[in-house]
């Protein structure tokens, strides 16, 4: 098994797996950001902490994405290793935040869905 780098979209060989994978990849992006605006708002003890927590969270993680992990190409390149870590925490937190709001099977199964994509989008060519 290779670990290779995602080239940019442009120059990726597409398959069957690779297009349905980035598809799944998106969809992971989203609900994470709904799962930590949903934990936010859940979370926060008043209504200001749960608009804090639930609008700073996702905005926060989409500032982390854009910076270091965005498909266009990232603001700040991170070696290899780094940048699969941090996808696969950043991505985690959504997994944690469902499960600290009692959604324990939908962390589980969100959690299994992101390891699957992150696999298939660095051992894929």
């Amino acid at each position: 098994m290779r670990i290779d780098r995602p080239g940019p979209v442009g120059q990726r060989q597409w398959t069957p797996l690779t297009a349905g994978n980035a598809g799944l990849a998106f969809g992971l992006e989203l609900a994470m950001l709904a799962a930590l605006g949903y934990w936010g708002f859940k979370t926060g003890s008043g209504p200001g902490t749960r608009l804090l927590l639930g609008l700073g969270a996702p905005a926060l993680a989409a500032a982390v994405w854009g910076l270091f992990l965005a498909a266009g190409g990232p603001a700040f390149r991170l070696p290899l290793a780094a940048e699969i870590v941090l996808k696969l925490l950043t991505l985690g937190t959504a997994a944690l935040a469902l499960h600290a709001t009692g959604r324990t099977t939908l962390a589980v199964v969100y959690g299994v869905l992101v390891v699957v994509s992150v696999a298939v989008e660095y051992t894929t060519r």
